[in-house]
């Protein structure tokens, strides 16, 4: 990419993110964005189409950003959904000022939903049969959807008690499936 290009869209993101700290998505305007990150509107629409694009294209880079952070060895997932459950734990935990800003508000559902689409594609690339199991389902979107509440629900509390009791809970339910 472009010095220029990486270097504008690198202060349009910036200012995304100061701005979308302060308030709700819907608040937020395309010339105050562009204010922020000295640009003019011209060259944001050049990149995006409007500010829900930028928000969404931000969004998923967040949702690569955690996923790629858990170890691709998936073969853990079913054996052991503890281990699998932690490292999607681990991965909120890492990002957790961003997500916390990029997916506040009416946001806030949207991330496990994105996570959740994306790790059964891979996990069903590499073991096609899984897609039509229903426990495997309903176990991946526990662990995944229980990670992510968890870890927004309970800012106070320490990511290794976190870590713990969610490890407990999917050992326990695993002889279910």
């Amino acid at each position: 990419m472009d010095k220029r290009i990486e270097k504008t869209k690198k202060s349009i993101k910036n200012a995304f993110m100061e701005l979308r700290a302060k308030k709700p998505l819907e608040k937020i305007s395309v010339k105050e964005l562009c204010d922020l990150a000295y640009i003019n509107k011209s060259t944001f629409y050049s990149h995006y189409e409007d500010i829900h694009a930028l928000s969404e294209a931000l969004e998923y880079e967040l949702v690569l950003q955690i996923i790629s952070s858990i170890p691709r060895d998936l073969d853990y997932t079913f054996e052991n959904p503890e281990v699998f459950t932690r490292e999607v734990t681990i991965a909120f935990a890492r990002h957790l000022p961003e997500i916390r800003v990029m997916f506040s508000g009416n946001r806030q559902t949207h991330l496990a939903s994105h996570m959740e689409t994306i790790i059964k594609k891979i996990i069903y690339a590499k073991y096609p049969e899984y897609e039509n199991d229903i426990e495997k389902n309903i176990l991946l979107s526990y662990c995944i959807h229980g990670a992510y509440n968890a870890s927004l629900s309970n800012p106070d509390v320490a990511p290794v008690t976190i870590l713990r009791v969610l490890e407990s809970a999917v050992k326990a339910l695993q002889p279910l499936f």
